[in-house]
């Protein structure tokens, strides 16, 4: 059936067809920041799916389990990256991608510098997705963590967001709205940026890489098809600072509604999909890479573009808190978002926005305060 555009329309038109009961929904695809929410109304897939489990990556499993029940298996897996334009790289002389946001601001601001100067005066040097969304969240998320700002709410539930390193993240972005970036970028969502960078207007654009499922010695692999007939692509990891290099984990399980009068069908039903994902990742392994982009993860490794050669650049994994945050976290993450984006747009200085964002998620989560984890 036809669902919403943005995540937490698609969260209200679940809640609205699960609560009608046997008259509802039996299967839902749900994205992973809400098992959480959601959890009360799904069954446990775990005693069902035996067989289908023991071919995932085990380290996706946690994000759909709530109070030890598997609320949906994972059926699709994004990670954040980085998109850019290889001929342009080359072009002005770099033999490798930005790997910290420094290298980033420097060679954007030369490559938009010089294709200016030839002509093209709406070009920038990067572009994402600044709308006060979770696409911002995820975006911030990962400056944070470069500079060591925490995840907003730790594994052991204390609010970590309002921190110097933290701030100094946000503070970068807003310095790159109007010189690298175009100011109309606090409004865009991924498919602004997508049609920016596709018409060859940006040489950096952040993105989603979509990956396996499946075990695959250690970590499951990265594909990305370029489809792009008019610019010249390359793909990495997100940029890292003092704190690393980090992009964010996005995608969607399938869950059984509570309520479905077809239960055992729609069960089946799942383990057929799963089964059928697990047998396409399979092919797609053993296939010649052709045009596919390939990495591994956690570690984003030994990533392949057909204008470039392997790019050796490690890149961990970040989860946005919706564990932690559970029922709450559609509200930690719009405040969130609201908050960068008034730093973004110049309504708060970034300190300001901090502190009250971290009164915020005090309020709606009863969780103390205290600094961000060190990552290891």
């Amino acid at each position: 059936m036809p669902i919403p555009e943005g995540t937490f329309d698609q969260l209200d038109l679940w809640r609205k067809l699960l609560k009608a009961g046997p008259s509802g929904i039996d299967l839902l695809g749900i994205d992973l920041i809400w098992s959480g929410t959601l959890e009360s109304d799904l069954i446990d897939l775990a005693p069902y799916s035996a067989t289908e489990i023991s071919s995932l990556e085990p380290q996706l499993l946690p994000f759909y389990t709530v109070n030890g029940k598997l609320v949906a298996i994972p059926y699709q897996v994004n990670v954040g990256a980085l998109e850019y334009r290889s001929d342009l790289l080359l072009k002005y002389g770099y033999d490798h991608p930005p790997r910290t946001w420094e290298e980033l601001e420097s060679m954007a601001k030369r490559i938009q510098s010089g294709e200016r100067a030839k002509g093209s005066k709406d070009f920038w040097g990067y572009v994402w997705q600044g709308v006060s969304a979770e696409a911002l969240t995820c975006n911030a998320l990962e400056w944070q963590i470069a500079e060591g700002g925490g995840r907003i709410i730790e594994s052991d539930r204390t609010i970590s967001v309002n921190n110097p390193a933290a701030i100094r993240a946000w503070e970068r972005a807003k310095r790159w709205i109007g010189s690298i970036s175009p100011p109309s970028v606090v409004a865009y969502r991924e498919i602004d940026s997508m049609n920016v960078f596709g018409s060859g207007k940006a040489a950096f654009n952040r993105v989603w890489l979509g990956t396996t499922i499946t075990r695959a010695g250690r970590s499951p692999r990265v594909y990305w098809r370029n489809l792009n007939p008019i610019v010249e692509t390359g793909f990495t990891s997100i940029p890292g600072g003092p704190g690393g290099s980090a992009g964010t984990l996005g995608g969607s399980g399938l869950s059984v509604s509570l309520y479905s009068a077809h239960r055992s069908e729609a069960i089946e039903f799942v383990r057929f999909l799963v089964r059928a994902q697990i047998q396409s990742n399979e092919n797609r392994k053993s296939a010649s890479p052709g045009r596919f982009e390939i990495a591994n993860l956690p570690s984003v490794s030994d990533l392949h573009s057909e204008f470039q050669k392997p790019i050796q650049h490690g890149m961990d994994l970040v989860s946005r808190p919706s564990v932690e945050a559970g029922a709450r976290y559609k509200q930690v993450s719009a405040d969130y978002a609201a908050a960068v984006h008034a730093v973004l747009t110049g309504q708060k200085r970034a300190p300001e926005a901090a502190a009250d964002l971290e009164k915020q998620l005090v309020a709606i989560t009863g969780f103390r305060t205290g600094p961000p984890e060190t990552r290891k």
